[in-house]
C-alpha cells in the first residue's frame, strides 16, 4: 500500500494553474460590458467636505457617473453579524475621519478614462487639526469595551503587587512597535455585477462569507441573491480579512450605472483602505526568584485605534497564557487618532510577544541565567489564562532541539564577547507562540461520484498557504483515496458556510469539517459494500472494513477488497453528504523556538542576519512542504518587522508618507539568511483535524525578539523601539 497522504511533502495541487496563468484572480474576472471605477480620496485627515465640484469629471469622455455623498444611494452599515468593523461607510456623509478616505467614486468605460476624470473632481474642505501621534496623545488613553477577538481590557490573576514585592530580581522595561502595513502582492480587487436583484461579486478576500453577509445587510437582500467568489488570493496577511466598504460601494454604483463595475486598488490605496498593524507601546514589570521562577508579570499595552472603531488587534495573549506565573496582569489601552482603522496583520500577538520575550531576555541577564534555561524553568503544560491543559505542548523539546541544532552551547553570554574579523556577532533566542481556533467552525459537503472519485467543498479561502492541498490530503486519507481522486473546492459563498481565513483557524476548523464529512461519506460507502451480496465484503462488521488506495478492504484479511469505483458503479448514483459548522472550535496554542545569529558592524551600525533556526510544535504536520514554506515566509516577516518596516505618517497632515514599495522597506532576498526549519510533529490528541493545530501565524512571532536579543548580545545596546536601524546602534 502507498503511504498516507497526510504527512507527505506534497506539492501544491493548484501549483500548475498558478505558474501557467490558468489561476484567475479577482482582477482577472471577465464580465461582458465591464466598466471601471477609481476612488477620489480626501487630502485632509479631519474635517468636513463643504463642497465638491464634479462638473468637469461628469462631462469627461467615457464617464458613466461620478458619485459623492450628495448622490450616492443610502446604504445600511452592516452590523455585528459580519466582521465589518469600520462602523461607517464612506461616501455616505461629508465627515472626514482620516486622510485617504474615499470622498467620490468615478465610473467610466475604460480605466484610463476613469483615472483622468478622477483628477477633475475638486472637493473643498473645512479642515481641522488632526491627532495622529500615539506618543503625543498618550494622556488620552482609555480602556476600550471588551471584545472576544482581543480579550478583556484588564486581565488579572493572583496578586501582582505581592508577586513583584516578593521577587528576588525585578526588571522594568518599555518597548514599542511602529505602524506597519501588509503589502500583499495582489492589491484588493473586485468586480460587481447585477442580474435583476441578484448580485455577484468577485473579490480578493479572506472571507467570502463575511463579504456576502455585509452585502446582504447593506442592500437588504437574502443570501440566495448574493454570491461572492474568490478562488485564488494573491496574499492577504489580514489586510483582506474584514468586510471592507469597497465591495459595497462598487456594488452600489454598479446598480446605478446598470453595468458591471471593476475596482482595483492602487498600491497607495491599500495603505488607507486595507488596515494596518497599529503602533503600540508596552510597559512591563517582571519579577522572579533567584532560581528563575517567575513571580509576577505586569504588562500594559497601549495602541492606536480609529475614530470609528476601537477593536484592539494587537493583544498580549502570550503574556497571559504561555509561562507558568501565578500573578499576571495585562492592561490594554486605546488612543483614538485620526488614522484609518487598524486591522489584523499577520500574527496580531507578535507585538505583545516581542515585548515579553525581549523583557525575559533582560531578566535572564539580571539573573545571570541562560535565556533557554529561564524559559525551561517556566514552561507550563496548561493554558495559564484558562487553567485548562494544552492539548499538547512540546515547547521544551523545541527549546532543546533548537539549541542543539544552532550550537547554542558555544555561546559566550557576555555582550560584545563574540566577534570575527569584520565585527561583532550576537546570538539571541525567543519563544514563538500564537493562538489558533477559538471561533465557530466550518461546514463542508461531499459528493462521491459514480467513478469513485470525490469532491469536497467549503466556503473557505486559500490565502496562498496551501489550503487546497492540505484539505485534499485530509480528504484523501479519510476516504481512502489517492490524491488524484479527490478535488477540494473553495472560495465561493454558495458552498457550505465556513470561517474567515485568519487567526490560524483554517486547519482546525475547515480540517475538522473535512474529517467529519469524509468520515460520513466513507461510512456510507462501507455500508453499501457490506450490504451488497456480490461484494467480497458482504456481511462483514463495518468496523472491520478500512479504506486505502481507492479500495475498501477487510482489515483481518486484506486480500478481500473492492474498489471504490466498483462499489459506486453498482450503487448507480452519487453519495452526497453535508455537515453543518461545528458550534465552536476550542482555542489552542501552537508554539516554537527561534534562534538567530546577527553580525553588527559597530562603526556604521549595519546589522546582517546570518542564520536562523526555528523548531515548532504545531501538532501533526499535515504537509511538511507547505508548513516549511509557512515558516520561511513568517521568518521573513519578522526580519522586516525587526529591521526595516515602518510606515511614516506626516504628524501635521496625517498622510501616509510611504505608500509604496520604494518608501516602505520590505526585506529582499539579500536580507534573508539560511533558515533551518524543524518540527516536533506529534499529533495533538485534542484536535479533531487529525491531530493538527492552526499554525500559519506562529512563525511570524518570536524571531523579532530573537533578533533584538542577538543585537544586544553583540553590542550591549538594547534597542527598545522597532525597527532596529543603524542609527539606533551608533547613537548608543
Amino acid at each position: 500500500m502507498s503511504a498516507p497522504a497526510v504527512g507527505r511533502a506534497v506539492s501544491r495541487v493548484e501549483g500548475v494553474a498558478k505558474v501557467t496563468g490558468a489561476a484567475r484572480y479577482a482582477a482577472d474576472t471577465e464580465v461582458t460590458g465591464v466598466t471601471h471605477a477609481v476612488l477620489v480620496k480626501s487630502t485632509i485627515a479631519r474635517g468636513r467636505v463643504t463642497g465638491i465640484d464634479t462638473a468637469k469629471a461628469t462631462a469627461a469622455q467615457g464617464v458613466l457617473g461620478v458619485f459623492t455623498h450628495q448622490n450616492m444611494p443610502r446604504l445600511t452599515v452592516p452590523g455585528p453579524q459580519t466582521t465589518f468593523l469600520k462602523g461607517f461607510l464612506p461616501v455616505q456623509d461629508g465627515e472626514i475621519r482620516y486622510s485617504g478616505q474615499p470622498v467620490a467614486i468615478v465610473v467610466a468605460g475604460t480605466l484610463e478614462q476613469a483615472r483622468y476624470a478622477a483628477t477633475l473632481v475638486k472637493p473643498a474642505y473645512d479642515a481641522e487639526t488632526p491627532q495622529v501621534s500615539l506618543v503625543a496623545n498618550l494622556d488620552l488613553a482609555y480602556l476600550p469595551e471588551p471584545h472576544p477577538m482581543s480579550g478583556p481590557p484588564v486581565y488579572t490573576r493572583g496578586d501582582v503587587a505581592a508577586g513583584l514585592e516578593s521577587a528576588d530580581v525585578k526588571v522594568t522595561a518599555a518597548y514599542s512597535t511602529p505602524l506597519q502595513h501588509h503589502n500583499a502582492m495582489e492589491p484588493t480587487a473586485m468586480v460587481a455585477a447585477w442580474d435583476g436583484d441578484r448580485l455577484t461579486v468577485h473579490v480578493s478576500t479572506q472571507g467570502v462569507g463575511d463579504v456576502q453577509r455585509s452585502l446582504m445587510a447593506a442592500f437588504g437582500l437574502p443570501g440566495e441573491s448574493v454570491r461572492v467568489v474568490c478562488p485564488y488570493l494573491g496574499g492577504g496577511f489580514g489586510g483582506k480579512a474584514l468586510s471592507w466598504p469597497e465591495p459595497i460601494l462598487v456594488a452600489a454604483v454598479a446598480r446605478q450605472v446598470r453595468r458591471p463595475v471593476k475596482l482595483v486598488l492602487t498600491r497607495a490605496d491599500t495603505y488607507t483602505a486595507s488596515g494596518h498593524r497599529a503602533e503600540t507601546r508596552h510597559g512591563l514589570q517582571v519579577g522572579a526568584t533567584r532560581d528563575g521562577r517567575l513571580t509576577a508579570i505586569d504588562h500594559t499595552l497601549t495602541q492606536q485605534v480609529s475614530r470609528t472603531d476601537e477593536l484592539m488587534f494587537n493583544n498580549p495573549g502570550q503574556t497571559r497564557v504561555i509561562y507558568a506565573c501565578p500573578n499576571v496582569r495585562t492592561t490594554q489601552r486605546a488612543v483614538r487618532l485620526d488614522l484609518p482603522i487598524a486591522n489584523f496583520t499577520r500574527s496580531p500577538e507578535a507585538s505583545g510577544g516581542h515585548a515579553l520575550e525581549s523583557t525575559l531576555d533582560e531578566l535572564a541577564y539580571a539573573l545571570n541565567m541562560d535565556p533557554v534555561e529561564l524559559r525551561l524553568r517556566n514552561w507550563s503544560a496548561t493554558d495559564q489564562e484558562t487553567g485548562h491543559p494544552h492539548g499538547s505542548n512540546h515547547l521544551r523539546e523545541c527549546y532543546r532541539r533548537g539549541a542543539q541544532r544552532f550550537g547554542w552551547a558555544r555561546r559566550d553570554p557576555r555582550p560584545g564577547s563574540m566577534r570575527d574579523r569584520e565585527g561583532l556577532i550576537g546570538w539571541g533566542m525567543a519563544t514563538a507562540a500564537h493562538a489558533s481556533g477559538g471561533v465557530p467552525g466550518a461546514g463542508a459537503d461531499l459528493v462521491i461520484k459514480e467513478d469513485g472519485t470525490a469532491r469536497i467543498r467549503s466556503a473557505t479561502q486559500d490565502v496562498g498557504t496551501g489550503t487546497y492541498t492540505v484539505m485534499t490530503q485530509i480528504g484523501a486519507d479519510v476516504l481512502g483515496l489517492p490524491l488524484r481522486g479527490v478535488e477540494f473546492a473553495l472560495g465561493d459563498s454558495a458552498f457550505p458556510r465556513s470561517v474567515v481565513a485568519a487567526a490560524s483557524t483554517t486547519v482546525p476548523s475547515v480540517g475538522e469539517a473535512v474529517v467529519r464529512v469524509a468520515t460520513q461519506g466513507r461510512d456510507r460507502l462501507i455500508a453499501l459494500a457490506v450490504a451488497d451480496p456480490k461484494s467480497p465484503l458482504h456481511g462483514l462488521d463495518p468496523k472491520r472494513v478500512a479504506a486505502r488506495d481507492g479500495h475498501l478492504f477487510d482489515t483481518e484479511r486484506p486480500s478481500r477488497r473492492i474498489a471504490h469505483r466498483e462499489v459506486m458503479r453498482r450503487h448507480g448514483k452519487p453519495i452526497e453528504v453535508a455537515v453543518a459548522p461545528a458550534a465552536f472550535t476550542p482555542r489552542r496554542f501552537s508554539v516554537g523556538a527561534y534562534f538567530a545569529e546577527v553580525h553588527v558592524d559597530p562603526g556604521i551600525g549595519r546589522i546582517r542576519l546570518r542564520r536562523v533556526v526555528g523548531v515548532f510544535d504545531p501538532g501533526r504536520v499535515i504537509n511538511p512542504k507547505t508548513a516549511r514554506s509557512q515558516v520561511i515566509g513568517g521568518a521573513i516577516w519578522c526580519i522586516g518587522i525587526a529591521l526595516t518596516e515602518h510606515t511614516l505618517v506626516d504628524p501635521y497632515l496625517g498622510r501616509v508618507l510611504t505608500p509604496n514599495l520604494s518608501g516602505y522597506l520590505l526585506p529582499v532576498n539579500a536580507d534573508v539568511p539560511d533558515i533551518e526549519v524543524d518540527f516536533i510533529d506529534r499529533p495533538d490528541p485534542s484536535s479533531p483535524a487529525l491531530g493538527a493545530r492552526g499554525f500559519g501565524e506562529v512563525p511570524s512571532t518570536g524571531l523579532t525578539a530573537a533578533i533584538g536579543n542577538a543585537v544586544y548580545h553583540a553590542t550591549g545596546v538594547r534597542v527598545r523601539d522597532l525597527p532596529i536601524t543603524p542609527e539606533k546602534i551608533t547613537k548608543s
